[in-house]
């Protein structure tokens, strides 16, 4: 797939350094490139680019009036490439893909383009099978149902109660009362909202047996039930900490900020 690609600058020497860092990258389409806000906007709006490399700093709209002015359609991803480290927060509040300081590094720039083919992979994935059931509903409707009930029975394979032996007794715990879960070694923290219980069990072994539409991994060792989150918190650095409904504060990863995106708009 190809990753049609808008770089914006007030730069030239900057979107030439860009323009060089992004070669190797054989899937990566440079279909043109801004120099200022308002030229942004209209070429996103125009072009529709899947990615855009954006600037913060520029005269007239910056980087984000332009993420604004483009919001009433279907916007593209965008990468902010900057100096300046103070507006981290306000990139992750934009659901921006990444942050990028410059000089840009060539590794921060590698994981950031698998970071868009992972989520237009996605994007792709999502619409073709909303596509599918509108098709399906007006063509066959009987072949529509068949396909919402396999969808429900994909959430029943997933556990409801979990059997956790912990100080001497079993407490049977239900699925959906959990906030998180904390590794350690091969042992298991679950929070309730209540309470916090011992399982005996890998991380990846636990994974398996919850529903992945709402529990998420955050941290190397920490999963969150999404249904449970009640606030996101930009923290510095591209991560970010999410309370819970307890009041609970859980910090996100870098690697895993992908996660929270559903929240922030």
């Amino acid at each position: 797939m190809t990753i049609r690609t808008l770089l914006v600058d007030d730069e030239k020497l900057a979107i030439q350094g860009l323009q060089l860092r992004l070669e190797p990258f054989e899937d990566v389409e440079i279909i043109g490139t801004c120099q200022n806000g308002r030229e942004a906007i209209r070429a996103i709006k125009t072009q529709k680019p899947d990615l855009v490399f954006l600037d913060i700093q520029m005269p007239g709209f910056d980087g984000f009036s332009v993420v604004q002015g483009v919001m009433e359609i279907d916007p593209p991803l965008f990468v902010f490439v900057t100096a300046f480290q103070e507006h981290a927060i306000r990139a992750f509040e934009a659901n921006a893909v990444n942050y990028l300081m410059k000089p840009v590094d060539e590794d921060k720039l590698a994981d950031t383009i698998e970071r868009v083919r992972q989520r237009l992979a996605e994007k792709k994935s999502t619409e073709e099978a909303e596509k599918l059931k509108s098709v399906l509903s007006e063509v066959a409707p009987e072949a529509a149902e068949t396909l919402a009930g396999e969808d429900a029975e994909a959430a029943s394979r997933f556990e409801k109660l979990i059997n956790i032996k912990d100080r001497g007794q079993i407490f049977r715990v239900e699925v959906e009362t959990i906030e998180h879960i904390e590794a350690a070694g091969d042992y298991m923290c679950i929070y309730t909202g209540d309470n916090s219980l011992i399982l005996r069990e890998t991380m990846k072994d636990l994974e398996r047996r919850l529903d992945p539409r709402k529990f998420q991994r955050v941290h190397r060792s920490t999963i969150v039930n999404l249904d449970q989150v009640r606030q996101v918190k930009p923290h510095t650095n591209g991560e970010c900490f999410l309370v819970l409904d307890s009041g609970a504060e859980v910090k996100v990863s870098r690697s895993y900020r992908d996660v929270v995106a559903r929240f922030v708009h």
